[in-house]
């Protein structure tokens, strides 16, 4: 794990995500405490378990891009899953315990990623050789001479000047003819979901081992090639087995679930049909956010140290009404705050992705320069926050349609204007929002 300071990640994810202090301390402290934990000796390791985070806020305030943030910046595998997708089907909806092989799969993407990095170098160096030998196939026999035309000296110069050459990207458009292997497609067997949920081991592995497999000759430019020859000598080079006992290791010690929507498997007051399949979500989450071994084709997964992000709106019910054995998992409850106006304009102009750059890079593709007055940017966030007072509060995500709707003049003009500049100013976005923020009844629709 990176070796960053609780101070050092609330200072990376104001970069990128505007307020909600109390949000980012809680997490930096429960990611620096991984990092403690980590320092520990292997049997007081055992003991300390991971503080889970309850986030409770409206929809678009920032709870699923703190989460998300996070992980990138760790390094750690990290996945997003809504509690709700598990009510869906009968009873019990999808498996629940399908998130922490979803976490493994992210884990080994993850390790997968490092040991390319290490091995980059020396395949590299094989698809070179190889392309050599497809440009320069040795001959037959060699004649016996320095004079004679296929004598090894003169072959190996040849090649010397076929390897520099191919070292230059000289010869990329030049084709060859390599062979490819056509991997076993798996079979979805019934009663098994999309995700391999209900398949604690792995069919696919099996069947490779087992099907004759299948090799096709393609001819293809030397560039073209050498993408397809590098996933191959990789693939020769990583040790797929030291990949998922590390990865395993990983997902164990560092792995992130962000848990959305917790508040949608709240049992409502009536007891109708619905909330026997909710409350038997939340049963099926219990023992993984408590602790239990799951089965996964990598081999077995123990979740006791996995950090579970959980969030919701909580609008019809309340943090209480979770079972009271679920509730003691999440020992941290923090409050994101409705954005405010003065939210609004931050959020437009301070983060290194705020959407009014992104509009700039995107017009700047057709040669069209957008510029944003500080006026505009007000006026904006005025109009942001006066309609979700107005209508359903979607905090941020509102910019998006607003944005949208100012410039959708503008973006379907910008191909036919080849060059020029736009200034857009508080009359600008007057000019086109004021008719519909000003109509309830077209704002619910439109904004």
């Amino acid at each position: 794990m990176k070796n960053l300071t609780p101070k050092e990640i609330v200072e990376q994810l104001d970069r990128h995500i505007v307020g909600q202090a109390d949000a980012k301390r809680a997490v930096a402290i429960a990611i620096r405490n991984r990092w403690r934990r980590q320092q520990l000796d292997d049997e007081m390791r055992k003991e300390v378990a991971p503080k889970n985070i309850l986030m409770i806020g409206p929809t678009g305030v920032g709870k699923t891009e703190i989460a998300r943030r996070l992980a990138t910046l760790t390094g750690a595998p990290f996945i997003k899953v809504e509690a709700s997708k598990y009510t869906e089907v009968g009873y019990y909806g999808r498996d629940v315990e399908s998130m922490i092989r979803e976490l493994v799969e992210n884990a080994i993407g993850l390790v997968r990623e490092r040991e390319l990095a290490n091995v980059k170098e020396e395949a590299e160096r094989r698809v070179t050789e190889r392309l050599v030998d497809l440009l320069a196939p040795a001959p037959a026999s060699f004649d016996v001479g320095v004079e004679s035309g296929d004598s090894p000296e003169r072959y190996e110069r040849t090649r010397e000047k076929m390897r520099a050459m191919l070292v230059n990207k000289e010869l990329e458009s030049r084709t060859v003819e390599i062979a490819i292997e056509q991997k076993v497609q798996a079979m979805v067997l019934p009663g098994m979901g999309p995700g391999g949920d209900q398949m604690d081991f792995d069919m696919q592995g099996m069947l490779e081992k087992f099907l004759p497999k299948n090799v096709s000759r393609q001819e293809m430019t030397v560039e073209e090639a050498r993408r397809v020859l590098f996933d191959q000598e990789c693939d020769a080079l990583i040790n797929q087995e030291k990949v998922n006992s590390l990865a395993v290791e990983l997902a164990e010690n560092t792995g992130i679930i962000f848990v959305d929507e917790i508040d949608k498997v709240v049992a409502s007051e009536g007891g109708r049909g619905g909330d026997v399949s909710r409350q038997g979500v939340q049963r099926d989450l219990l023992p993984i956010v408590e602790g239990t071994t799951v089965q996964t084709r990598y081999g077995s997964i123990h979740t006791d140290h996995i950090l579970f992000v959980a969030a919701g709106a909580f609008h019809s019910s309340k943090p209480s009404d979770l079972m009271p054995e679920l509730q003691g998992r999440f020992p941290i409850r923090v409050e994101l705050d409705d954005l405010t106006k003065d939210d609004f304009m931050r959020i437009l102009s301070e983060p290194r992705n705020a959407l009014t750059k992104q509009y700039v890079a995107l017009m700047g593709t057709e040669g069209v320069t957008v510029e944003f007055q500080d006026d505009a940017i007000e006026s904006l966030a005025s109009y942001a926050f006066q309609v979700n007072q107005s209508t359903q509060n979607i905090g941020a995500r509102r910019l998006h349609t607003i944005l949208e709707r100012l410039l959708e003049e503008l973006s379907f003009e910008a191909p036919e204007m080849k060059m020029g500049r736009v200034e857009v100013n508080a009359g600008y976005v007057r000019e086109r929002l004021e008719d519909i923020a000003k109509d309830e009844d077209l704002s619910k629709f439109i904004l």
